[in-house]
């Protein structure tokens, strides 16, 4: 399965001064809105919990108010539910955020981010384990 992201940052400069700094593997998992509507956030994933704050998700995000680049704790993202829909390309394509409307000339959309999901053709529930999109099946 290939998921097409828009990070908002370039991540390997970011994965490597983390690993660097914290000794651990650390990959880029996606880019969305965690507890602020349309305020995206590139989240990064280590196996093992950061030993001075315990959390294993960490995001990025530009900060307008404060116009600055700022960090937090993204461990909530395995909580939230991704609907994915397949672009043009064959790849699986998310919203990222509350007003990230995304057309296809397959006849596929999606939008709504973490808030809602509204689509066309062929939806695919997915939710985050371990920094990985993994695909949740239908429990009829």
């Amino acid at each position: 399965m290939n998921i097409k992201h828009y990070p908002l940052f370039n991540s390997a400069p970011i994965i490597k001064h983390f690993e660097e700094k914290d000794g651990v593997e650390v990959v880029y998992v996606c880019t969305t809105d965690l507890k602020a509507s349309d305020t995206p956030v590139d989240i990064f994933y280590r196996g093992t919990p950061h030993p001075d704050f315990g959390n294993r998700y960490f995001g990025l995000y530009y900060d307008n108010v404060r116009d600055a680049t700022m960090i937090c704790d993204a461990d909530i993202l395995e909580e939230l539910s991704f609907g994915l829909v397949e672009n043009d390309n064959g790849e699986m394509e998310y919203s990222q955020s509350h007003h990230d409307y995304k057309q296809f000339e397959n006849g596929n959309m999606i939008d709504g981010g973490r808030v809602y999901t509204r689509a066309s053709g062929e939806v695919h529930p997915y939710k985050i384990v371990d920094g990985e999109f993994k695909l949740q099946k239908n429990e009829s």
